[in-house]
């Protein structure tokens, strides 16, 4: 049966909310005042479906309706769940609690987004206190999945579990803070941060961007995949976390930081840390720790990558170096016509690997289509021209998977082409590790119009680029296994 929540306040994190739960297959019904309200929250639900639902390998489910309400009573009318989004002043919550729970269900779950109110300052004269809890969420909210849920002293044990199943439904992570504090625990971090940077800012130490780039260059990709403790656990080597301590310890009583307010480093804070770090990851060797944290780094840097952004846009620069000078880097008119042309050299990297243990099948076919961006990059068809409006779409394709390869292996591509006359090119791809022949691509692509999106003769130079090689590699002998069909030769 459909669930449905309410959604109080519609702006930045009240749409995140929205796009959460509705592209999860809940109703939704929004109240806003505010005019342009279904207006903002229909363009983050448009980034929503762009890209949540890419996370999951599983589709989900049917996206759920979502209303727009002239009323808070309308609103949450049959809500299983109410979120209050509206602005960080206590009176404004308290009114808007108050009307929530004169028109909710008692078993509904109240949550409020707030990053500063303890759940025992939003409970203050509530009807049910033990109905309202903090479910503080971070933006955007439809693609990270943490949750502070600080439901403080009052809470009702029932609707507690209620709220992590609810949350669980919708991908999300709960985490239960049993004492409620100022700002919760996520944003003491944030605002300790926050106050260093302003300070090195102010005293001329660093700019915002250097601040930006030792954040997402360095520490921030590591907490990203291992958080805080566990990564000073593995930086403390086969010793562990009391190593880590005893070495680093005593900096907290040097003047590193603004922040000075430190707890004193006794020796039960050692133990208590240390205890807690060993039954947080001490299932795990240090060596199988930097492990998982090594196949999680090269897996968000790569992501990164993609995208050409922060740490991955350094990579990709990197690449540019690392081709120049070297036959990856040359030119067509440096590259014999009469020979293969070599496409790609790279390393089988950890996330390209599958369950067997070896190169996984999707990625013969991605090695073989840079194999063939490369190709046509050298004949012409490069950013620029791609950007004129023509370029070469794939047709056809037929690997054959000859032989196995893992994590680590250096590859090598080389390309023929078979036909390459007017809108026509077909290339003929061959990877090897080292030697041994490990498999082949074979794609027929035409040339297209990208205003038309139909086919279109190539220009004049990357048409003449193109027969040049396609004559060369007429003379070579015909290569195994091409024109091979599924099962038997031809």
């Amino acid at each position: 049966m459909t669930k449905t929540a309410a959604i109080i306040g519609g702006g930045v994190i009240g749409g995140g909310w929205a796009a959460r739960f509705a592209l999860n297959g809940w109703t939704v019904q929004v109240f806003d005042p505010d005019p342009e309200a279904e207006r903002k929250i229909g363009e983050v639900m448009a980034n929503a479906r762009r890209s949540l639902p890419g996370l999951t390998d599983v589709a989900l489910p049917d996206e759920g309706e979502v209303r727009f309400c002239a009323s808070i009573a309308e609103a949450v009318t049959g809500a299983d769940w109410i979120q209050e989004s509206v602005p960080e002043r206590l009176e404004i919550k308290h009114k808007t609690f108050a009307e929530v729970q004169a028109h909710c269900a008692a078993d509904a779950v109240i949550g409020s987004s707030t990053s500063g109110f303890k759940p025992s300052q939003l409970q203050q004269g509530a009807a049910r206190p033990g109905q309202i809890m903090v479910a503080h969420p971070f933006n955007p909210v439809y693609l990270l999945p943490l949750v502070e849920l600080v439901p403080g002293d009052a809470g009702d044990p029932a609707l507690i579990e209620q709220a992590k199943t609810l949350l669980s439904g919708i991908g999300m992570y709960a985490l239960h803070l049993k004492k409620e504090i100022d700002a919760h625990v996520a944003d003491r971090f944030l605002e300790a941060v926050w106050r260093e940077a302003l300070w090195l800012v102010k005293d001329g130490i660093a700019t915002t961007e250097e601040i930006d780039n030792a954040i997402r260059y360095g520490f921030g990709i590591r907490w990203a995949q291992m958080g805080l403790f566990e990564t000073y656990r593995v930086a403390g080597g086969e010793a562990g976390m009391k190593h880590f301590m005893a070495q680093f310890g005593p900096c907290l009583s040097w003047p590193w930081t603004k922040l000075m307010d430190v707890p004193e480093f006794t020796d039960e804070l050692v133990d208590l840390i240390a205890g807690q770090s060993d039954a947080q990851s001490g299932d795990l060797s240090i060596r199988e720790l930097e492990r998982v944290r090594d196949n999680n780094l090269v897996t968000m840097m790569r992501g990164l990558k993609a995208q050409d952004w922060g740490a991955g846009a350094l990579l990709n620069q990197q690449e540019v170096l690392m081709r120049q000078g070297t036959e990856m880097g040359a030119r067509a008119a440096d590259l014999p016509a009469d020979q293969p042309v070599p496409t790609a050299r790279r390393t089988v990297p950890l996330d390209w690997t599958d369950y067997n243990g070896h190169m996984t099948e999707s990625r013969y076919l991605h090695a073989f289509a840079d194999a063939t961006d490369r190709f046509m990059e050298l004949i012409g068809c490069d950013a620029a021209y791609i950007s004129s409006g023509g370029s070469y779409f794939t047709a056809e394709t037929h690997i054959r998977h000859l032989d196995e390869v893992h994590a680590g292996a250096v590859i090598t591509i080389t390309t023929r082409v078979v036909l390459g006359e007017g809108k026509k090119m077909h290339l003929f791809h061959e990877m090897r590790e080292g030697d041994r022949l490990l498999a082949t691509g074979e794609h027929f692509l035409l040339h297209v119009d990208l205003e038309t999106r139909k086919p279109s003769p190539p220009s004049p130079q990357i048409e003449a680029n193109l027969v040049r090689f396609a004559q060369g590699h007429a003379q070579l002998p015909a290569p195994d296994g091409l024109g091979r069909a599924i099962g038997a030769p031809r």
